[in-house]
């Protein structure tokens, strides 16, 4: 008890502190005309010049690559082509699958995502390999945290790769705990890239089975959202799977970036008519430095966009 209280005051204290947090408002809707798009452009950079804090989706230049024209919402499951291993990918996989034309290839700039299930990571032979970035897990609830998290991030620091927290939530526990748990045991120096929110059903959960309300869990993650976004002065980014994303998400949260999981076919596909800055295409890649499987990630965009989204939402 004594914890959680000594991590809730530096909270409030980080908080008072900070000068992030406020949110950009969308443009209106009836600002139909080219004049009218263009003061909204020109007041929401504005708005961004002023805020330390990351900001609205990434609509206006950092779509997924060649996606000018989306197809309608399906309900249909994808038609997943298996390849043999490892695949005709960048990376190996041990369950490759065939992306077609959409492949994740197409994307010049890979990630990874890691937990303490990685074991020993060679990071520079990660970075070797092309790697730009990692996402990696920090806390999980308001009591877990991840032994390896200290070592990765500063490993990928020393190797040059951009790196981000994230936090798996528990949905049998409250946001405001949580956030304070990810405080008390993220430090600023490993938030380069902006913190993670990991939204999903556990199944494999024994201890909470529990599965709140579209509305309840909308609710919670701004709470969690706020506060972290508030005392690291950045706008979280939020992992969904499909159907998580599908119950919850779907036409909410458009001021976030999303980091969406689809392993069978692109994201366009998957999560019709909906931004994102990153893909996990596959849990089951293979990469040099790393023994076993790994996750890997491509971001939305081209060399000169990722520069671009480093600049102004890394440090």
């Amino acid at each position: 008890m004594l914890f959680r209280q000594t991590a809730s005051a530096l909270f409030v204290k980080n908080v008072a502190m900070s000068g992030c947090g406020t949110r950009s408002r969308p443009a209106r809707s009836d600002m139909t005309t080219g004049a009218g798009r263009r003061i909204s452009a020109l007041l929401a950079a504005g708005l961004l010049a002023l805020s330390g804090c990351s900001s609205s989706s990434l609509e206006a230049d950092l779509q997924p690559i060649g996606n000018s024209k989306r197809p309608a919402a399906t309900s249909a499951a994808p038609n997943v082509a298996k390849l043999p291993a490892p695949g005709n990918g960048r990376y190996g996989d041990r369950k490759p699958v065939d992306f077609g034309k959409r492949h994740p290839d197409r994307y010049p700039v890979h990630g990874i995502d890691v937990s303490k299930w990685q074991g020993d990571i060679d990071w520079a032979e990660v970075r070797k390999a092309g790697i730009a970035f990692a996402f990696m897990k920090a806390t999980e609830g308001g009591d877990h945290t991840d032994s390896r998290f200290e070592s990765y991030w500063r490993g990928a620091r020393a190797a040059g790769i951009a790196h981000a927290p994230y936090h798996f939530y528990y949905f049998c526990r409250p946001a405001r705990e949580q956030a304070a748990w990810f405080i008390a045991n993220v430090p600023r120096q490993s938030v380069q890239m902006p913190p993670v929110l990991d939204v999903e059903w556990n199944h494999a959960s024994k201890t909470c089975t529990s599965r709140p309300d579209p509305h309840t869990v909308r609710e919670e993650m701004k709470v969690w959202m706020e506060i972290v976004g508030r005392h690291y002065g950045k706008r979280p980014i939020i992992y969904t799977p499909v159907d998580f994303h599908r119950e919850n998400l779907d036409g909410h949260f458009k001021d976030h970036q999303f980091w969406l999981r689809s392993v069978a076919a692109h994201p366009q596909d998957i999560y019709p008519d909906h931004p994102w800055s990153f893909w996990q295409y596959t849990g089951t890649g293979m990469m040099n430095g790393i023994k076993g499987d790994t996750d890997i990630n491509a971001f939305a965009g081209n060399k000169q966009q990722w520069r671009e989204w480093l600049k102004k939402y890394a440090r």
